[in-house]
């Protein structure tokens, strides 16, 4: 892509290429050298050095899941992973391949059993249950690491030469069956890993803007945007292994959306390679109107329509004053309406997150052991002041984590607000150090779902958008239907199900809810499991809530489209894939967009 302002362009050097091998799991969640784990003492620990928790015992965590599930959770009740499971054959076109290795070296070519499997899948419990317990079914035939645009296009090209279907892949993040291949697929699925093509091509200080590659992952984009000064801002939960590429590709969000925007505000331009040709443009203005605008299309089209390469992203200067807070309320209730009044005479915090009881209690059965008398005398204090002094109850009490970025006076600006809303309903706050916590929480805990499958335990999140006068009865909605459908089943134990508030809007606000279950006895607990998150999606829509905020449709939730758009809507979509893309060879099948 190219930029007319050459004085104000700045070629930084390129972040070094991703290594998934050596860095990151292929059969579960996260970095190779972090996982949870229990102790010789029968504790939870969390081994590895990069997260807060690395290295802490948590002896509170076992007991609170043991109670909460009502279930006999312990280290000697394992149900042990036989990862990999079989492996289906590759059914690779020698032909194909053939004209792949006359512009491609063989290192970027992978037939690898394993390599193949991790690009068949994302982060559905359902796939990972498969990974580890039955069986994925069809998977990639190769897996092909392209290093350039031309490359991409040469390998486009080969595809629709020989007939096969290729399958963009990012950071492997996704939780909607994105990546999962159709078992009817009777051409060749080649799985295109865009990590190689992570350069940041030029940053303009002058405009605030920059282009990156898509492959670049999110952590890398940051460490290097901010070697410069700057930063793009967008930090989903999977920010240290998803791609510039799949955010655009699924239409994401970050945790600081209310400071930075959502991918669709930061985005100014993009490069995509159909089965058709380039989509390409000259520059990026700030704002036009040109007739219909090609790059929207492509927000949200998950590998249906072609492979992103490039985007022009906006930038902006880092905050020279990022301060954490939190605030605890009496009731969920109380902090909803805290964050309503919030959303309308304030600006909010760059990120600013309400969690419920059970979140609340879960946040709290993971802190480490007590470090010392000291602590444990602060930590009694605490509670006393919070339950005796407030008379907030332990059982109905939630909690508000913020992030705050700026400048020095934005910031300060944006607490005192804050903090007065709050008070009017009922919060008190909480304190930096729990606000740091409970936002750095994010990142390990992502690692517990794998942990626990090992012991009978089957958890997963999905989210929604909901207007403000709906969100309160939609929360309360989904819980009792699941509730009521786990008991009418008979299943073991009780259900984890909670929710929390992760982004606002002036229109309503973002629920994400977690669900959970002791599937120990349960034939086929992946199977039960979706047909459950599928009842609660069926609330939510009841409910008038979205079909997905910012994970995408995917396979797993595409039967649920035709309740959201009309006929006429979904046959547009099918027409425009023919056009762009008559051969499907981008065979993903996601949203159902595969040309039939």
């Amino acid at each position: 892509m190219t930029h007319k302002d050459q004085a104000s362009i700045i070629y930084p050097d390129a972040p070094p290429a991703p290594s998934p091998a050596e860095e990151e799991s292929l059969d579960v969640w996260g970095f190779r050298d972090t996982r949870f784990d229990f102790n010789e003492n029968g504790h939870v620990i969390i081994h590895g050095s990069r997260y807060e928790l690395s290295g802490k015992e948590l002896p509170r965590f076992l007991p609170w899941v043991r109670e909460v599930l009502e279930c006999d959770v312990n280290p000697r009740n394992i149900n042990a992973p036989s990862y990999p499971t079989t492996i289906p054959d590759p059914q690779v076109s020698s032909a194909f391949v053939n004209d792949l290795k006359q512009f491609l070296r063989p290192d970027q070519l992978d037939k690898a059993g394993e390599m193949r499997l991790r690009h068949g899948h994302g982060h559905t419990q359902e796939e990972m249950y498969s990974i580890k317990y039955t069986r994925l079914g069809r998977i990639p035939d190769i897996v092909v690491y392209p290093e350039s645009e031309a490359e991409v296009v040469n390998l486009v090209e080969a595809a629709k030469k020989h007939g096969v279907s290729l399958i963009p892949y990012g950071g492997g993040t996704n939780v909607t069956d994105a990546l999962r291949c159709d078992t009817r697929e009777q051409r060749t699925i080649a799985s295109v890993d865009m990590r190689r093509m992570n350069r940041i091509l030029w940053i303009d200080r002058t405009n605030m803007m920059a282009c990156i590659e898509a492959g670049a992952v999110g952590r890398n984009i940051m460490r290097e945007l901010e070697k410069y000064g700057v930063t793009m801002g967008h930090e989903p939960d999977s920010v240290e292994f998803s791609t510039l590429g799949g955010w655009i590709a699924t239409n994401a969000s970050g945790m600081k959306k209310n400071r930075y925007g959502n991918i669709e505000d930061l985005v100014l331009d993009v490069v995509v390679v159909t089965a058709s040709g380039k989509l390409e443009r000259t520059s990026a203005s700030p704002r036009e109107s040109v007739g219909l605008d090609l790059r929207r299309l492509i927000f949200g089209s998950e590998g249906t329509l072609g492979i992103i390469t490039a985007a022009v992203i906006k930038i902006f200067p880092l905050p020279g004053v990022q301060k954490y807070g939190s605030v605890l309320f009496p009731t969920f209730e109380h902090g909803f309406a805290f964050m309503y009044d919030l959303a309308r005479e304030a600006i909010p915090p760059a990120s600013v997150r309400l969690v419920d009881n059970l979140q609340f209690r879960f946040g709290l059965a993971l802190k480490p052991k007590s470090q010392g008398m000291l602590a444990d005398l602060k930590s009694k204090a605490e509670r006393f002041f919070v339950t005796t002094v407030k008379g907030f109850e332990p059982g109905k009490m939630v909690a508000c984590t913020l992030v705050f970025e700026g400048t020095s006076a934005e910031v300060e600006q944006q607490q005192r607000d804050l903090y007065r809303i709050a008070a009017r309903h009922g919060g008190m706050k909480a304190g930096a150090e729990n606000g740091r916590r409970g936002y750095q929480l994010t990142f390990s805990i992502a690692y517990i779902r794998d942990f626990l499958m090992n012991y009978y335990i089957i958890a997963e999140s999905f989210e929604t958008s909901v207007p403000w006068s709906h969100a309160l009865a939609l929360c309360e909605n989904v819980k009792r239907r699941l509730v009521d459908e786990y008991q009418r089943r008979g299943l073991p134990g009780k259900p984890f199900v909670s929710a929390r508030v992760t982004q606002i809007y002036p229109t309503g606000v973002c629920i994400y809810f977690y669900f959970g279950f002791y599937y120990k006895g349960i034939p086929n607990p992946q199977e039960v499991y979706l047909e459950l998150e599928n009842m609660a999606r069926d609330e939510i829509l009841k409910s008038g809530g979205s079909l997905s905020h910012h994970h995408g449709v995917g396979k797993l939730r595409r039967a649920f489209l035709p309740r959201i758009m009309s006929e006429t809507a979904i046959r547009w979509k099918h027409e425009l894939k023919k056009s762009l893309d008559p051969a499907n060879i981008f065979g993903a099948g996601n949203q159902g967009l595969d040309a039939r």
